[in-house]
């Protein structure tokens, strides 16, 4: 199966500090891929040039086996490809449905949408359709999100990425700083994310929701992949130690 989204020897240096050092990844529709490293290893770095917000200053990116050069986050969403970072960037005063079609919004038609006028209903329907199809708790389309749980925003955060793209989807540590069911509930949108056949980057540091959602793991260090695992052939030792330097580099 062709990789949906790949990458080869990508490289990136801040003055003298490597951040990207020849790197490599792939992920293909369908799959949770968990990619993981130590702290200055290079994930963010790797994310932001695959999602377009960075530029690389070597190697080549392909899309759909393409070579393609991403130049902004918008042309990643125009390809089907959307990132939820660590923040969320959700606007705290807005409903989930305002923060859903924030820069998408859905007009009347005729006279009305000429003059500005939003169809909040059609907006709210959609957006009900999408949090319903993922599974996320969301009690309310009227409240500010400022006002929800953390696994509530990080529902909603998720949803409004999934409603965009249909080809990958990169979350940033989705599961930092939220309790068990949030967790829970969380790792399970994930899964249902995958079963719509879009490609989930998980970037973790938390090796027991690694192993329990992901489909295949790849390894950075020092700016490189060093390995890739399937996830059912191997243990969170072998990660720690791919982490650490402890193992020697495979493909």
């Amino acid at each position: 199966m062709t990789p949906v989204l790949e990458a080869h020897g990508l490289t990136r240096k801040f003055g003298q500090v490597t951040a990207l050092d020849a790197a490599d990844f792939d992920i293909s529709s369908g799959e949770v891929v968990a990619l993981i490293g130590d702290n200055g290893a290079g994930k963010s770095t790797l994310v932001k040039a695959l999602s377009g917000n960075l530029a690389v200053d070597s190697g080549e990116i392909r899309f759909d086996g393409q070579p393609i050069e991403l130049t902004s986050p918008t042309q990643a969403s125009g390809l089907g490809i959307e990132t939820v970072y660590q923040d969320l960037a959700l606007a705290p005063h807005l409903d989930p449905t305002q923060n859903m079609f924030l820069g998408r919004e859905i007009m009347r038609a005729g006279p009305l949408g000429a003059l500005g006028f939003m169809d909040n209903a059609e907006m709210h329907r959609q957006a009900r359709a999408a949090f319903d199809r993922l599974g996320a708790t969301v009690r309310s389309l009227t409240s500010p999100v400022g006002a929800m749980s953390g696994g509530q925003r990080q529902a909603i955060a998720i949803a409004r990425a999934v409603a965009w793209a249909d080809r990958v989807v990169f979350l940033d540590e989705p599961t930092a700083a939220l309790g068990v069911r949030q967790t829970q509930n969380v790792l399970d949108t994930i899964r249902r994310v995958r079963d719509h056949g879009v490609g989930v980057v998980f970037i973790s540091h938390s090796m027991p929701h690694v192993m329990a959602v992901a489909d295949r793991v790849q390894v950075l260090r020092l700016g490189r992949r060093v390995v890739t695992y399937d996830t059912k052939d191997t243990s969170m030792e072998q990660l720690v130690a791919a982490m650490t330097g402890a193992v020697g580099e495979a493909a």
